[in-house]
């Protein structure tokens, strides 16, 4: 019995000792692995923090990329453009002159022209005839035209349609007649030891039937850009002077005109043309009528 009890015991005493050896050896493994564990954690929240700089450094590095790349095209592009310029302003100094359109026209003209009616019928007293009695119809005419260009569209209503204004001015003779006025019927005032009588017309009785006609009408040109080019003249101003004074010793009235024709370019900017045109006046000058047609052709030089 007693020695169950001192196995007892020595079991006891033994397992005692087992814990206490056991104990501080467990309590050294544990304290190990936490310093460990610890280390660990540092050693990763660092690396997360080196991770982190370098993503911040790698995104700053890819703006500053984007922002040179934007920079280099821009500057591609600009260099881009101004060689572009470059080349324009070479070929332009390089390409010849380019000739603007003259649309504007100084002519010379002239032609054959006729009266409706003539002077005079051979009646002193009647149509005019007292200080001419030519009877001719038939005459000449020569003069000049300035058509001053307005625009290429007909003020926006017909393309390639010019319209201009003609200021002309014409010399017309009609041959010549008697002045029955200074045809030894009238005479000046005698001499002063009045033996002698001057005729008043120095001793001509024959008048040139000449007349001047001043003009400013629209003219309506068509195929604006071709060498060939028809006109018309709808309605235009005429004012009539007579160089022989009619029996009342007027020598001005107004009418109208109306005509076409055509102009041709023979060679840069000297035109060539033809027309026809009609003369109408209201009123006849007191007496001595106006009214005709006229053909003839021109010589003109754009400007």
């Amino acid at each position: 019995m007693t020695f169950k009890k001192n196995q007892l015991a020595l079991g006891l005493a033994a397992a005692s000792l087992s814990l206490a050896i056991v104990a501080p050896a467990q309590a050294a493994t544990d304290s190990k692995a936490e310093r460990v564990a610890d280390a660990a954690a540092r050693k990763t929240e660092a690396l997360e923090s080196q991770m982190e700089q370098m993503a911040a450094q790698m995104q700053a590095m890819q703006a500053e990329l984007s922002r040179v790349k934007a920079e280099s095209s821009k500057t591609a592009t600009e260099s881009a453009k101004v060689q572009e310029l470059d080349q324009w302003m070479a070929s332009v100094k390089s390409a010849p002159a380019v000739s603007l359109s003259k649309d504007n026209l100084v002519a010379v003209r002239g032609g054959w022209t006729r009266v409706d009616d003539a002077r005079s019928n051979g009646n002193w007293f009647e149509e005019g005839g007292l200080l001419s009695n030519n009877t001719d119809n038939d005459g000449f005419y020569f003069g000049g035209a300035f058509d001053f260009n307005i625009n290429n569209d007909l003020f926006g209503l017909m393309d390639g349609t010019s319209f201009a204004i003609e200021l002309g001015v014409e010399y017309a003779e009609f041959g010549d007649g008697t002045n029955a006025l200074t045809d030894g019927t009238l005479t000046a005032l005698a001499t002063a030891d009045r033996t002698k009588q001057v005729p008043l017309n120095a001793g001509s009785p024959r008048s040139t039937d000449a007349r001047l006609r001043l003009s400013a009408s629209p003219k309506i040109k068509f195929m604006h850009g071709s060498k060939f080019r028809p006109w018309i003249i709808p309605i235009g101003l005429d004012v009539n002077i007579l160089g022989v004074p009619s029996n009342a010793v007027s020598v001005l009235n107004s009418g109208m005109q109306f005509g076409g024709g055509v102009e041709y370019e023979l060679y840069r900017g000297i035109v060539i043309g033809a027309d026809t045109r009609y003369h109408y006046s209201t009123t006849e000058i007191d007496g001595t009528e106006t009214d005709g047609f006229s053909a003839g052709g021109s010589v003109g030089f754009k400007f």
